[in-house]
């Protein structure tokens, strides 16, 4: 059973569809009607001038007739334009009949009338699962997520572009790739599309605002699908065109209608540009429709049909249009009384027709909300998952590699399937559930049929059409699903699939890419974890694959470019995450060649290093070191006159050791020190000429560059103004814990409390009393301005009160160092490259020494030096340190090889002391007997770590 309103009138006519039928679906156009009944036959009736019915004969009907061309055909879909006709049968063939003048029959013709049903070849091979008419155009969804369109583009109604004409065979509407979508819907010279997520795109003529455009300037047309933001969050579920108007349902079942209103369609007086709430309906609506010129609603919770607008008359004009409605409230169509043991199932609107069709109910009323039901997007579901993994040789594997191939060759797809709840008050919500989809790809690569497939459709279709063009932010989704696959991060695939995959971030345009950040920013630690490692992976294989070519160099500037990318979005990972610690052993830095395995066999080969001066985050730090050595050429040679022997490098270490131990001591007042013990910092009334300064900067690099550790007790805020970065209050308890302790205490005072401590914008620093603010003696600090005071505190310190001094200081560093390396370096990276690093791992430091003259490791005195050594504390090893290389750190560019070179000396007794040759770190060790002289010994060295032989 159905309902039928005509044009004009508000009375329905109450039909049967026929023994044992029911209706389906219904469409209309301008003058004529399709209607598709259980049997899945189509049958059609109205006016026939250009074909539109299907029907050999040109006259019109006023009964419905089957058409015939179709009986043979179980069809699924029917819609109308304003005088053609569409329908889609169950194998997701497109057939289109009607008017094609505009090319809106996707047949490949520009044919004025065509009275018989055509197949559109364009589309044979692509399953469509709906399908939508305008006036002039057609709107279709294929199953794996591809929007077409084809017909009149006057409007701009295709969504292809300015520059494209009508179209007389179907296209794909390129801008909506990889967007997993819901609903395609045409309207008169108008388009839209529904996202799963919830995101309207609209494009066509807004002339009348039905694609509820909003801003300063208002374009009349849009060439290209455009997202809609006074939709975005009205949590959208459907969308209806009309000719020039457009009809929203939302989540909670309201509606909100946009566009001219030249017939009362829109409830309004006039036309709306931006969506409008309709008001006046007494409960939840679960259905809308849109017919040409009126739009007409479902309230499910009442079992009402309600009109929002009167509609068009029949006027033999169909551009002619009427002025607003006198009245043009909701009116009520069908009533629950009208409808006696029978609810309503679905509604259809048209031009001058609208129909209702009906479901029997048993004795309680359903107050469900029941939605139109619109075809889906193929995508991956548990159940899908146990068919695969379980599919036989026969048809079963067959429709197995059918399914999987089209969802791992559309980006939409593969969202589609892990797509999350929106939550619209997160700005960067991930809308994927990785975690998900991570364990699912686990589990359908475990099947080794399944794992290759999904290799060759990734390799061949998905990662070569990723949206890296795509304006729309919905579209990067699947950069941020695809890391999850397993296959992604197979050995096998660096070089194809994790390259093609990161050479499509590299030529992302701008907008995407700056969204893509936000959300990386946003992703938890295991997935952002998961990413970086794929992307350091897959640029050693890019290093180690053969003889270096132009095109491997480009390759690796690619991957160097994205992981850049990514980590300037990291908040989350620690620096030590980017490290790719392989490149330690592939980079030669003193001859500028790297190591290769080349048809299994391994050699070296040149390789322009450079172009990582860039990326030195991926680095470790004794990498970063020798990436510095390697670009400048500032060294500082010291040695005795008429030193016989060159320099080695023991001499130059205790010259740095020295010189450093005496400009830093508190005697000389050259720096401050808050108090006993603590770190040094610049006075805020220097006593030497700004010019120390700057010589003592030069100093510092120099010291760096020639790898030299150095006395250089600041506290890591210096290294944070060297690299452009702001100190904190965590640097301000490192200089001066008691201070740093206090201003703490002001930050964590409840209301109230500060003030009873009686504190003013007015400090005591260096002997000096200062206003932080103009006459900040009179203002004191309270719950409001504390934060404001703390801050102010610590910038004085650490910036404005030394600003002149540290200038100077500052323009001598990088008078040696160059900026474009330091700055790759961390504050903490820094300051152990200058300090060291007095953490060494004597084990270590042991197992690096060597043997000479006699000496092995198992000799008893080689035994009695290193069991007597671990029993020193640590500040009499760093006194050693000093004896043997000059200077009592060990540099961080030789954590993992520095040790003793131990030689037994020819003519030593056992009471002779050890001798150093600070230049090689030779120890001569005369051979003792026992543990007691073994422990004199180490302490005459200890205790006179000043003297050396060179």
């Amino acid at each position: 059973m159905y309902f039928r309103w005509a044009a004009g009138s508000q009375q329905p006519r109450h039909l049967e569809a026929g023994t044992g039928l029911k209706l389906l679906q219904a469409a209309s156009g301008e003058r004529h009607s399709l209607l598709l009944f259980s049997d899945h036959r189509v049958y059609s009736c109205g006016d026939n001038s250009w074909g539109q019915l299907g029907q050999r004969r040109q006259q019109r009907t006023k009964r419905p007739e089957l058409i015939q061309a179709l009986n043979t055909l179980p069809i699924d879909l029917v819609s109308c334009g304003k005088e053609h006709s569409v329908a889609v049968c169950h194998k997701g063939k497109v057939f289109a009949w009607g008017a094609g003048s505009e090319g809106q029959l996707g047949t490949g013709e520009f044919k004025e009338i065509s009275f018989m049903p055509t197949k559109i070849n364009a589309l044979n091979d692509i399953k469509i699962i709906q399908v939508s008419c305008g006036h002039y155009h057609s709107l279709a969804l294929s199953e794996d997520g591809h929007v077409f369109s084809w017909g009149s583009n006057s409007q701009g109604q295709l969504g292809l572009g300015k520059n494209f004409c009508s179209q007389a065979i179907p296209q794909k509407v390129k801008s909506l790739e990889g967007i997993p979508l819901a609903q395609v819907a045409a309207g008169g010279t108008h388009s839209f599309a529904l996202s799963l997520t919830g995101t309207s795109f609209g494009w066509g003529s807004n002339r009348s605002g039905q694609l509820a455009l909003s801003g300063n300037t208002i374009k009349e047309q849009i060439y290209k699908p455009h997202s809609i933001g006074a939709l975005k969050n009205l949590s959208v579920v459907y969308i209806s065109c009309g000719y020039e108007h457009t009809a929203v349902l939302t989540e909670d079942g309201q509606v909100f209608t946009f566009g001219g209103n030249s017939s009362g369609k829109l409830q309004h007086r006039s036309g709306r540009s931006s969506p409008q709430l309709i008001k006046g309906i007494d409960g939840c609506v679960s259905q809308i429709e849109c017919g040409s010129y009126h739009t007409i609603a479902y309230i499910c919770t009442t079992g009402q049909v309600v009109s929002l607008g009167r509609g068009s008359s029949h006027s033999n004009n169909p551009t002619h249009q009427e002025a607003p409605a006198e009245n043009s409230d909701i009116t009520c169509l069908l009533s629950a009384e009208d409808l006696v043991d029978i609810e309503v199932k679905d509604i259809f609107a048209g031009a001058h027709a609208n129909f209702v069709t009906t479901r029997q109910v048993s004795n309680t009323r359903s107050i469900s909300v029941s939605r139109k039901i619109l075809p889906e997007m193929i995508r991956i579901n548990q159940s899908l998952v146990k068919k695969w993994r379980t599919a036989d040789k026969g048809k079963e594997r067959k429709d197995a590699k059918r399914e999987i191939s089209l969802i791992f060759s559309s980006s939409a797809c593969l969202m589609a399937s892990f797509l999350k709840k929106r939550d619209t008050g997160e700005n960067n919500f991930i809308d994927v559930d990785l975690k998900l989809a991570r364990d699912v790809f686990k589990n359908l690569t475990a099947e080794k049929w399944i794992s290759s497939l999904i290799t060759t459709c990734l390799e061949a279709n998905l990662l070569g059409g990723l949206p890296y063009s795509s304006p729309h932010q919905e579209a990067l989704l699947i950069f941020l699903l695809l890391p999850e696959c397993s296959i992604m991060q197979d050995p096998k695939n660096w070089k194809t699939l994790a390259f093609e995959f990161a050479k499509a971030i590299h030529k992302m345009n701008p907008q995407l890419l700056s969204c893509l950040r936000k959300r990386w920013a946003s992703l938890e630690v295991s997935s952002l974890n998961i990413l970086v490692q794929m992307l350091k992976k897959t640029i050693v294989s890019q290093l180690c694959d053969g003889v270096p070519t132009m095109q491997h160099v480009s390759n690796i500037k690619v991957l160097l470019e994205v992981i850049k990318k990514v980590h300037k979005a990291n908040c989350q990972l620690p620096e030590t995450a980017f490290i790719i610690n392989e490149l330690s052993d592939i980079f030669n830095f003193n001859t500028g060649e790297i190591k290769i395995l080349n048809n299994n066999l391994l050699s070296t080969q040149p390789f322009d290093i450079f172009i990582f001066r860039d990326f030195l985050f991926i680095f470790d730090l004794p990498s970063k070191i020798k990436f510095m050595q390697h670009d400048s050429s500032v060294k500082l040679w010291v040695e005795f006159i008429k030193e016989i022997r060159p320099e080695g490098g023991g001499v130059s270490s205790e010259f740095f050791h020295c010189i450093f131990e005496e400009m830093t001591d508190a005697k000389y007042e050259m720096f401050m020190y808050p108090e006993d013990g603590s770190s040094m910092w610049f006075p805020v009334n220097p006593k030497f000429e700004k010019r120390n300064y700057f010589l003592f900067g030069i100093l510092c690099g120099l010291a760096l560059h020639n790898l030299k550790v150095i006395n250089l007790p600041f506290p890591l805020a210096l290294y944070k103004k060297l690299l452009n970065q702001k100190p904190s209050l965590e640097d301000l308890k490192e200089l001066s814990l008691p201070l740093g302790k206090n201003l703490q205490e002001v930050l964590n005072c409840e209301a109230g409390d500060i003030e009873e401590l009686q504190m003013y914008f007015s400090i005591y620093w260096d002997q000096k009393d200062v206003d932080l603010i103009p006459n900040g003696i009179s203002v004191p600090v309270n719950e409001a301005n504390k934060r404001d005071y703390v801050s102010k505190y610590v910038d004085y310190i650490f910036n404005i009160s030394i600003r002149t001094i540290y200038e100077e200081f500052h323009r001598g560093f990088y008078k040696v160092c160059n900026w474009d390396i330091i700055r790759h370096f961390q504050p903490e990276e820094l300051m152990s490259a200058i300090i060291g690093n007095a953490n060494c791992d004597w084990k270590q430091f042991e197992n690096n020494s060597k043997y000479q003259n006699g000496y092995d490791k198992s000799h008893r005195t080689i035994l009695l030096f290193w069991k007597a050594f671990h029993e020193l504390t640590l500040d009499e090893k760093r006194k050693f340190l000093l004896f043997l290389t000059g200077c009592d750190k060990l540099h961080v560019k030789g954590l993992q090889n520095e040790g003793i070179v131990f030689r037994c000396p020819e003519g030593f007794s056992e009471k002779d002391n050890p001798r150093s040759l600070t230049c090689h770190r030779i120890l001569d060790l005369p051979k003792y007997s026992s543990m007691r002289r073994m422990k004199e010994a180490l302490q005459v060295a200890i205790n006179n770590n000043k003297r050396f032989v060179s």
